[in-house]
């Protein structure tokens, strides 16, 4: 398994000090997701996590797709105005089928519902990125089809009994025991796992911050 966790700074402080000297900059995760922590750890961007507790529900007439940039908009302003001359990540992510939003079960047996609904067929997961920097706030939003085998009811009992459904929108993960029920996907398996790596390297570059497969630094 991939040790993410070196990606992190150890202080706020020492990180401003050394990044101000070596023209790094800092980065800010606005969420306590470990899919969204462990691949920015992939492409080795440093960062520090701040979750953003901002209110999550649809205003009226919203689509899946404007509603999920405007979350993650959301979250990485939340943070941007708690720390200084650091750029903030705001992400969220949506799972979509029959024009019909799954979020993270209820319980148990919701979990086992949105798996009987995926079974067999294709959905959407619509993940919006945003970067805020300086006060600029950039976003974009990839969306993705993922096929599922058909699942019988004893296979949804077992994985519903991992808990690894329990968290994750759509009822289940991509990246764990999720991977042995998809058969297809046609899009980033990035942003099926949380985060759209590659549409946010690109909100960064347009920022003027340069990513060299490493730290982000000012030009």
């Amino acid at each position: 398994m991939n040790d993410f966790r070196a990606a992190e700074a150890p202080s706020a402080a020492k990180r401003m000090t050394s990044d101000a000297a070596g023209g790094r900059v800092s980065v800010i995760l606005a969420s306590q997701s470990p899919r969204r922590r462990e691949i920015l750890g992939f492409v080795g961007i440093p960062h520090e996590v701040m979750p953003a507790d901002i209110d999550e529900s649809y205003l009226p007439g919203e689509s899946p797709r404007a509603h999920a940039e405007r979350l993650a908009r959301g979250k990485a302003a939340a943070i941007a105005g708690r720390v200084a001359d650091a750029v903030t990540i705001g992400s969220d992510t949506i799972v979509v089928v029959d024009g019909e939003v799954l979020g993270k079960p209820k319980d148990e047996a919701d979990a086992a519902r949105m798996l009987r609904r995926l079974s067999g067929r294709s959905h959407t997961v619509i993940t919006a990125v945003a970067a805020d920097w300086r006060g600029t706030v950039l976003s974009d939003v990839e969306e993705v089809d993922v096929t599922f085998r058909v699942l019988a009811d004893d296979e949804i009992a077992a994985y519903v009994a991992t808990r690894e459904p329990m968290d994750k929108a759509g009822a289940y993960g991509i990246q764990g025991y999720g991977a042995t029920i998809v058969t297809r996907i046609d899009g980033d398996y990035f942003a099926v796992m949380g985060l759209a790596v590659n549409r946010l390297v690109r909100l960064l570059e347009r920022l003027g911050l340069v990513y060299e497969f490493g730290p982000l630094r000012l030009p």
